[in-house]
């Protein structure tokens, strides 16, 4: 499992909250409802692991704990990762009812609740993903997004996965007005997917330390 020295775990959390300060920016137009979004932590582990923790910890969250709705997005380019947004399936109903409106009736909430949900994705990962390609200087191509519910091991693909992938989980808080919601990001890297992301954080430390 990689290591990220302090210094580099500082980068990587900086770079995604610029990241999510500009998904935030969006959402907030998307809701009619200031967004604000953090990313208080980071961590690589196993897609094992982050299934084990994303079902423990949002089943706190949601009313159906084994439940979660995610929008993925495949990406190349500096370093190639499949990237997915991950919510509690309830809590995502409660972004699309933001996004259009308390009129909508429940069942034309569900039918609208995939195409809303990728649009929600595209903003958040794309945001994540194009803040690292501007600060790494590279360019990261991305996939259409797709819509997936099911189990935290359905979701992250835990059977039948590359035994040396490494997820890059990020733990992101949205604060609403009047919502408090949960949710996550996970990046999955293989190893040398992994040895890249290392590389291009450690090229923009020794830019921004005048170092190049």
């Amino acid at each position: 499992m990689v290591e990220l020295s302090e210094l580099e775990n500082d980068a990587l959390i900086e770079i995604f909250n610029i990241g999510v300060g500009q998904a935030a920016a969006s959402m907030s137009a998307l809701v009619s409802e200031e967004v604000r979004m953090s990313v208080p932590s980071i961590s690589f582990i196993s897609r094992a692991d982050a299934a084990r923790l994303l079902g423990s910890r949002l089943a706190a969250e949601a009313e159906a704990p084994d439940r979660i709705c995610g929008v993925s997005q495949h990406y190349e380019g500096a370093f190639d990762t499949d990237a997915i947004l991950m919510f509690p399936e309830d809590k995502s109903l409660e972004l699309v009812r933001l996004m259009v409106g308390e009129t909508v009736s429940l069942q034309e909430l569900t039918d609208m609740e995939q195409e809303a949900m990728c649009e929600i994705g595209n903003i958040i990962l794309n945001a994540c993903i194009g803040t690292l390609a501007n600060v790494f200087e590279q360019e990261l191509r991305g996939s259409l997004p797709e819509y997936h519910v099911g189990t935290s091991d359905e979701i992250l693909g835990v059977s039948g996965s590359e035994p040396d992938s490494v997820v890059l989980m990020l733990h992101i808080d949205f604060a609403l007005d009047k919502h408090q919601i949960l949710g996550y990001v996970a990046f999955v890297l293989d190893i040398s997917a992994l040895h890249d992301l290392k590389e291009q954080i450690n090229r923009y430390i020794a830019r921004a330390m005048g170092q190049a």
